[in-house]
């Protein structure tokens, strides 16, 4: 039995046919894996291993490359804030001091009701709009404190729904 729902797994099923190599799908399928899961556990990790028939060293290898894939539970919303330059200059690492106060966590933790992980990143790609954040694949730009609040206010809202 997959680790994953079984639409999902159908759905690599079919989208591997589309790649070169199996290997060629491994980064999407770890994503679409965490999306559906909220990490990438030990299980997860030897189901892709199977799929893609990879080693699952390979796998841990290129999950520890990426940032955005993580073998840890993260909360229901991953509140990425830039401080690289040009967001630093605009008040990036402000803003992530604004939501560390705000959350009640530091860099890489997660609140105690698994709403919120907070992590400081180096870029966004987001540079023209700093300061700058992404929440899940959602971004945004040109934060105040004050925009953060509500920001983190809808999500919270979105997360007791």
């Amino acid at each position: 039995m997959p680790v994953v729902s079984e639409q999902l797994d159908n759905f690599f099923n079919e989208k591997m046919k589309e790649y070169p190599t199996r290997r060629s799908f491994l980064v999407p399928m770890l994503l679409y894996t965490q999306d559906e899961l909220g990490y990438l556990s030990p299980d997860a990790i030897s189901y892709l291993a199977q799929k893609t028939g990879l080693p699952e060293i390979e796998i841990r290898n290129v999950i520890s490359y990426y940032s955005m894939l993580t073998m840890k539970p993260r909360g229901k919303f991953n509140v990425q804030v830039c401080t690289n330059i040009s967001c630093m200059l605009r008040g990036g690492e402000e803003i992530f001091q604004h939501c560390k106060q705000q959350l009640g966590i530091g860099h890489k933790q997660t609140t105690a009701d698994k709403v919120f992980t907070l992590e400081e990143v180096e870029c966004i790609g987001a540079c023209s709009w700093a300061p700058a954040m992404q929440v899940n694949y959602d971004f945004h730009e040109n934060l105040t404190p004050a925009k953060v609040d509500k920001i983190l206010e809808s999500y919270e809202k979105k997360a007791a729904q």
